[in-house]
């Protein structure tokens, strides 16, 4: 036993030449085509229409949804690397897009066919923006209390609720809504259901949009939910299985934040490695000084170890391995993303004044990793999941 592990086999890394050739092509786009938008981006709030158009074009909005479905069929390697590329470039792009997955997830697992050919595509495409809609104002990490009720009336379902911290909330053509429909009786997640709602269904308000300290070109919500009649077929799955839908979806999205978390920690390195090359002080280079030396080597040394569990644990999905991608998964989340604040706070120490100027763009990094530590999961929940997770799987245990 490797505890948390079974076998040694289990940590096993597969990166193919696809993989890298396609690193490759999506940074020289990146840097080509979505860089020079990013500043202007960031004052208005918004990411413009023809970055979206040439991401687009690009098949990248869709990289992970499969094939017959109007996606690139890609794995989920694929996905961490395109994810980990888009947030070096620009985070609020990256966090945009990847609600493509927590939309489509549920509905591709546990959806009916009629509702994968109806939804999935136009998202896949980008021609149509997803949401998912689940954090309420009375608690985020406690799904399970969840107050949004939903109401079988013939052949639909009556929704009455609120969400709170939607991103794209205000801007989304599809949601996907869970909602209480009925009491949680033994155990407080039961009665939750998962429901695709349509934008335009009556009813459906976008409360305001949320000011949040990073991420600023990310759209974030509050929405209402009254009244609002939903087609009984537009029901995901099971009634009642809701709760279980959305842990699923977030273990499977989870390793997309780890690689947001990457994409910081990768542009911080480079920042900070660049700017020591080129200021001097006290008549010579700030590379020269060990100080500054010992901050590189580490923020190098810890960026590596992230990457690695990171891939790691995107690896273990296309494996298939479930229940250890679970684990794998919330590691490389909680880790990722809290290496990737020590070394922006090193960028910002290496830079000194000019560190919090925003002209760096140094300090926009430390504002969009603490909401990456907080959204799909706090990194002090993911510390929970791994812990019950590996009594559950190795001791039987449940806590």
């Amino acid at each position: 036993m490797v505890a948390p592990f079974r076998d040694s086999e289990t940590f096993s890394v597969t990166v193919s030449e696809d993989h890298e050739l396609f690193r490759r092509s999506v940074r020289e786009f990146l840097e080509r085509d979505v860089m020079p938008y990013v500043e202007k981006g960031e004052r208005e709030g918004t990411i413009p229409e023809e970055v979206l158009q040439s991401i687009n074009q690009m098949g990248l909005t869709g990289i992970s949804i499969p094939k017959e479905y109007g996606g690139q069929g890609g794995d989920m390697l694929s996905t961490v690397i395109l994810t980990e590329e888009i947030t070096r470039v620009w985070p609020s792009l990256a966090a945009r897009l990847g609600i493509v997955s927590l939309f489509s997830i549920p509905i591709l697992l546990h959806g009916t066919e009629e509702q994968k050919k109806r939804y999935i595509p136009p998202v896949a495409k980008g021609e149509k923006t997803p949401a998912l809609a689940n954090t309420e104002p009375t608690g985020g990490s406690d799904v399970a209390g969840m107050k949004s009720l939903a109401k079988r009336i013939n052949d639909h379902y009556v929704i009455n609720g609120r969400k709170i911290f939607i991103t794209n909330g205000g801007i989304a053509d599809y949601y996907v809504v869970t909602a209480r429909t009925s009491p949680p009786g033994d155990k407080r997640w039961k009665g939750i259901s998962m429901f695709i709602v349509e934008r335009e269904m009556p009813g459906v308000k976008v409360v305001g949009r949320i000011e949040t300290m990073g991420l600023k070109s990310s759209n974030t919500a509050e929405l209402a939910f009254e009244e609002v009649k939903v087609p009984a077929e537009n029901l995901i799955g099971e009634e009642g299985m809701g709760f279980m839908y959305a842990m699923e979806t977030f273990d499977g999205s989870r390793p997309g934040v780890a690689a947001q978390g990457l994409g910081v920690a990768q542009a911080a390195v480079e920042k900070m490695a660049s700017y020591a090359i080129q200021r001097s002080a006290f008549d010579a280079p700030l590379i020269s000084y060990q100080m500054v030396q010992e901050k590189i080597a580490e923020s190098l040394t810890e960026i590596s170890a992230a990457r690695l569990l990171t891939y790691w644990a995107a690896t273990l999905h296309d494996k298939g391995r479930k229940d250890e991608a679970i684990i794998a998964s919330s590691m490389a989340k909680y880790f990722a993303t809290e290496v990737a604040e020590k070394i922006v706070l090193r960028a910002i120490s290496i830079h000194g004044g000019y560190g919090v100027t925003t002209s760096t763009g140094v300090e926009r990094l430390l504002r969009d990793i603490e909401i990456m530590k907080i959204y799909e999961g706090a990194n002090d929940i993911q510390k929970l999941v791994i812990i019950r997770e590996t009594a559950r799987r190795l001791l039987g245990i449940k806590m």
